[in-house]
Parts: structure tokens; C-alpha cells; sequence
């Protein structure tokens, strides 16, 4: 007797690659995870078990644990769940010839999988309440993918899970799947994860995962600050170490693995990997000149924490390359760099109707990333900063980045920088909380002068039409005061214990 799915066959190439990947279907180990569990391991297990969107998506740049999430989730739901192995699938679209030839990849193996391994439809295997786990690595290396994933889902009920490493290409994904789709943004490590990794500490986030409500209450951020020196021995020995090797899972993981050797495979598996990998995807097909991609990605290194002008990329592109480059094009790469999440780009906040023209802020996604690229240490850590206190104006750049793009990174938080203007003071960042604006400024020295250093944060409250009921000033020690009763000193190490 026919098969009903004998019509469907893949290529012997495909055929034998897709066992490989998935050698829990013959009973065989997959490769060893970590045992430590990032942040997104409870939320993204939590959203793919739930019936509210089909499809789980997790967005962030290269080497931040993406595959081992997905990895670690199929084997909770193997070992720890029981779920009968042949109802998982995973692919990785990465750098696979074979599987971007077939027509309609994700449509071609799902059907291959119903008959060859799961052996019933999905929607039988759903009504029997086996439904099947579909996990797809890197998806946005296949053309169409939210189509094919749109029809997938709109016909069967499967879970699935996909990661990409490009916002650009998977935010214009999600156009073709509003109300299917949950997302979580995985970025570098948070502090409380590099205690956990390090030394085996717990600490719990101080902000609730769901919900930016308790921002709006000054008492918070204080309480904040209490939390960050409860847990300050922890605390501090986590912010050391990232202070000296940034954020980036393989820094801390391998912590006996001398820094250059690590800058080396962050260079090669993550600028580079983006800047080349991604290099061919240019709109209507047109390569991107990795020479100035990689020039860009080397001065906004340089200028992390502020916002240069177009005059001084221009200059500095045209110096570097000999070539005359336009701003449009500058501007263009920037773009992308930050669609590969490499970079967040700040916009300034506009109010007035009649919007004018600003500079991006530059934050970067993990300061080890700039110390890597650039083959430069600067660090954060108050003890090891004092005896390098020639680049505290630096450090002072890079904590500014690192609390610009850790702040982006709250969900359905809206972040801007304000520039001086007219004769109000520039403020580093302006974050949007409902019809409430909290400015923050970071002030990373050894001496903090409570008046001069908080003059911008004060101008901003002062105006009714900010609607700004206090502001935060970030610093680099925990016993800054002061007596303007709406301005909370918070040092960084105790910020970054938000999430």
C-alpha cells in the first residue's frame, strides 16, 4: 500500500543531512549543552508551550546562545518532559547549499518529516494530542521564510520556534505574521547570568519580566540601587569580570582562555561572520562593499556613547578608504549593522511637530565586542579604572553605551537620547513609558558635582510638557548623593541587576 506522503522526497543530500541534525529520531545523544540556563530558557519554554501564537520567534546577534537555547529546549522536552522524540524536527539554515536549493525549504521538509518521521499528518498528531515541536536555526538565511511559515501554521497546528540573527530581515517577517507570533530578544549576558556562569550565584532580576509599570515609581529605582548593595560582593565580582571580558557567552564560559585568543573568535564569529555572511543579502541583490561596512563598524566603535555627525563619518570614511563615499550610504551601513544587532541606534527625541534633523547615539551591543575589534581594554570596574585613570573620559563613552543598548533591550520600552538644543541641555537618554518620559543621564567619573552634573536632568523636569515626574543619574560609585529629591543616583553595577 502507497504511502500518502510517497510523492514527497528531498534530495539525497537533504535526505541524510536532516538525521544528523536531529539524532534523537535514532536514539543517539545530540552534542552536550551547558548546564546553566540563560533568562530566555523559562520564557521561551513558557510562550512555546502556551496556545496564544504558533510560532516563537528569537531575535539576536551571533554567538549570544540562540542554538543552545534550542538545543537545551528539546532536550528538557525529550529527558525531562517525555515527549516522544520523533515529533521534533530541527533544521539549521545556516550556510547549507543543499537545503537553500529546494523550492519552498520549510513547506518541502515539513511534509518530508510528516511522512518519513512523525508518520501522520500534523494536525492527526495535534488531535491526538502529540502535537509536533518545529525548530528552525537562523531562518532568515531562507527567501520567503514567513510566508512558507504563515502557510505552515495557518494549516496545521504545530509549535514552532525559530531564531534569527538580522532584525532587519525578521521585522520584516513579522509583517506577514502579525497575531502569530511571540518574540523574545536575546542579547549578550546580563550580569546576575555571567554570576550564575562564573561563580554559581543566584540573583533574581529586580524588575519583573511582564511589565514596565513599576518604572513610573521613584521608589523603584531606589529600591534598586538597596538591591544592587544587598547582593554587592556577587555583584561586584560579576561586574569585574565583565568589566574585563563584556558579555558575550564565550568570554565566561571559557574564562581560563586568555583575552586575546577570545577577541580573536569574537572578531572572526561575529563582525566578521555578520559583516561577510550577511554581506550578499543587499537590497535588490546588490553586494555591500565590506570594505566600508567594516570601516563603519570600526568608528562607531570608536565613537560608542555619543552621536558624531554625518561631517565626521563622511571625512573619516573618505580618510580610511580613499574613495569618495556619500552620507546616504554611511548612513545606509549603519543601518545594517544595527539590523544585525550589532549596534543600536539611538534616534533623538523629537516632540514638535516640525521634527528636526539629529544624530544617532552609537551604542554598541556588548563593550568586549569594541575592545575586541579595535584591540582596546578599557574598563568599567571602579578598582581596576582607578589605576588606568588617563581613559576615564572613555570608560565614561563606554558605560553610556552599555546603558543605552541594555535599556533598548527592556520589552516594549521606547528609548531615545535628547540633544542640546536651543538652550536646553543635552540628556543621554529618554525612556517612554506610557505617556511618562524618565530621563537618565550618565555621569561615570570618581567625583560627581551634585549641581553642574545634574543641570540637564533638572532642566528637563522643570518643563511641565516632558511630563517627567524624576530622572536617574548612573554612576560609576554607590555613594553618590543628592539633594534634589527628584534626581535617584544609581551606579551602573546596580542597574544592570534591572533584568
Amino acid at each position: 500500500m502507497r504511502d500518502i506522503f510517497d510523492h514527497e522526497r528531498l534530495s539525497p543530500a537533504v535526505s541524510g543531512l536532516l538525521p544528523s541534525m536531529n539524532p534523537w529520531w535514532e536514539g543517539k545523544p545530540a552534542k552536550p549543552q551547558p548546564p546553566f540556563h540563560r533568562w530566555a530558557f523559562s520564557i521561551t519554554k513558557k510562550k512555546l508551550d502556551s496556545d496564544l501564537a504558533p510560532i516563537v520567534v528569537i531575535r539576536g546577534p551571533r554567538q549570544v546562545g540562540k542554538t543552545t537555547l534550542q538545543m537545551q529546549l528539546i532536550e528538557h522536552y525529550i529527558k525531562d518532559r517525555g515527549i516522544d522524540p520523533s515529533r521534533i524536527l530541527r533544521v539549521q539554515f545556516d550556510d547549507l547549499p543543499s537545503l537553500r536549493e529546494l523550492a519552498d525549504p520549510i513547506l518541502s521538509i515539513g511534509r518530508w518529516f510528516e511522512s518519513r518521521v512523525l508518520k501522520r499528518t500534523f494536525n492527526q498528531a495535534a488531535t491526538d494530542g502529540q502535537p509536533a515541536f518545529l525548530f528552525f536555526d537562523e531562518i532568515q538565511n531562507i527567501a520567503d521564510w514567513a510566508i512558507q511559515l504563515k502557510s505552515l501554521v495557518d494549516t496545521h497546528r504545530v509549535k514552532v520556534l525559530v531564531t534569527g540573527s538580522s532584525a532587519l530581515r525578521m521585522t520584516a517577517g513579522k509583517d506577514s505574521l502579525a497575531g502569530r507570533i511571540a518574540q523574545v530578544d536575546l542579547g549578550t549576558l546580563l550580569l546576575r547570568e555571567i554570576a550564575g556562569i562564573r561563580y554559581g550565584e543566584t540573583i533574581e532580576p529586580h524588575l519583573p519580566h511582564n511589565g514596565l509599570d513599576p518604572l513610573l515609581l521613584p521608589d523603584f529605582w531606589r529600591s534598586l540601587q538597596q538591591y544592587g548593595l544587598k547582593n554587592r560582593e556577587i555583584r561586584d565580582r560579576a561586574f569585574s569580570a565583565f568589566s574585563a571580558r563584556g558579555g558575550y557567552p564565550i568570554a565566561h564560559v571559557r574564562e581560563e582562555t586568555p583575552w586575546p585568543e577570545i577577541a580573536e573568535q569574537l572578531n572572526e564569529n561575529v563582525v566578521k561572520r555578520a559583516i561577510q555572511h550577511d554581506l550578499r543579502i543587499g537590497e535588490r541583490g546588490k553586494r555591500r562593499n565590506q570594505g566600508l561596512l567594516e570601516e563603519v563598524f570600526l568608528l562607531a566603535s570608536r565613537y560608542v556613547g555619543q552621536s558624531p555627525g554625518q561631517a565626521v563619518f563622511v571625512q573619516e570614511v573618505r580618510s580610511a578608504l580613499r574613495a569618495s563615499v556619500s552620507w546616504d550610504k554611511i548612513r545606509n551601513y549603519l543601518k545594517f549593522l544595527d539590523s544585525a544587532l550589532l549596534l543600536k541606534l539611538i534616534e533623538p527625541l523629537e516632540l514638535r511637530l516640525k521634527k528636526k534633523k539629529g544624530n544617532y547615539k552609537l551604542c554598541i551591543c556588548d563593550h568586549g565586542l569594541r575592545a575586541s575589534w579595535l584591540r582596546e581594554v578599557v574598563p568599567l570596574d571602579p578598582v581596576a579604572l582607578q589605576r588606568l585613570s588617563h581613559l576615564s573620559d572613555l570608560a565614561g563613552h563606554i558605560a553610556e553605551s552599555v546603558v543605552g543598548y541594555f535599556l533598548a533591550g527592556l520589552p516594549n520600552m521606547s528609548i531615545n537620547h535628547f540633544p542640546e538644543r536651543d538652550i536646553e541641555p543635552e540628556i543621554d537618554f529618554i525612556l517612554t513609558v506610557g505617556a511618562h518620559r524618565i530621563p537618565v543621564e550618565v555621569k561615570y567619573r570618581q567625583r560627581i558635582d551634585p549641581h553642574r552634573d545634574t543641570l540637564g536632568l533638572r532642566a528637563f523636569l522643570e518643563k511641565t510638557v516632558y511630563n517627567a515626574p524624576f530622572g536617574i543619574l548612573v554612576t560609576l560609585d554607590d555613594t553618590i548623593e543628592i539633594p534634589d529629591a527628584r534626581i535617584i543616583p544609581i551606579s551602573l553595577r546596580s542597574l544592570l541587576l534591572l533584568r
